[in-house]
């Protein structure tokens, strides 16, 4: 088997067109298997705002209540997600968005309110790495938002960063 690449994406280059342009033509050129999982946290806050609501952070954490997790569910698993797919697509990489609830990708266990609550928040607790590599042997990139869900039906925003990881390390296995 060929080379798995994990890449993450920020927000800082994903706030940026330019960036992101440049970022998503490099990515589509790379020849070997790989998968792009996307933050966009200032995006959220944007479209929070539009909807007159506010944003909380806690050390660059958001905290996720049941408003805000349709926010982010909203703008990561489809404005974002949805606009990198295309992007990728016109540039001549088969790509399918998902996030971590689709096909029981990822699932978390909603974290603890101690010492600090942050809501819908998820700590990743395993990944199906099944379904990445189907999609991958059929020559399919994953692009994965940010959000895995509990097994019981609840979203759970989740540290992007985090989804990589375990990502690269459930290929490894």
């Amino acid at each position: 088997m060929s080379e798995i690449k994990v890449i993450k994406i920020g927000g800082k280059v994903i706030d940026d067109q330019a960036k992101l342009d440049q970022f998503l033509q490099d990515f589509a050129q790379i020849e070997e298997r790989k998968i792009l999982v996307h933050g966009g946290g200032k995006i959220a806050s944007d479209v929070a705002e539009k909807l007159g609501l506010k944003s909380k952070m806690i050390n660059g954490r958001r905290i996720t209540d049941a408003n805000m997790i349709d926010v982010v569910t909203m703008v990561y698993g489809g404005l974002v997600n949805k606009k990198i797919v295309a992007k990728l697509q016109a540039l001549g990489c088969n790509a399918i968005g998902l996030s971590g609830a689709d096909m029981n990708l990822i699932q978390s266990k909603k974290r603890d309110p101690e010492p600090i609550d942050f809501g819908f928040v998820g700590d990743i607790e395993q990944v199906d790495a099944t379904v990445l590599n189907s999609l991958l042997n059929e020559g399919i990139t994953p692009v994965i938002a940010p959000l895995t869900h509990d097994g019981n039906g609840q979203l759970l925003n989740t540290n992007a960063d985090n989804i990589a990881g375990f990502i690269a390390s459930g290929l490894a296995d």
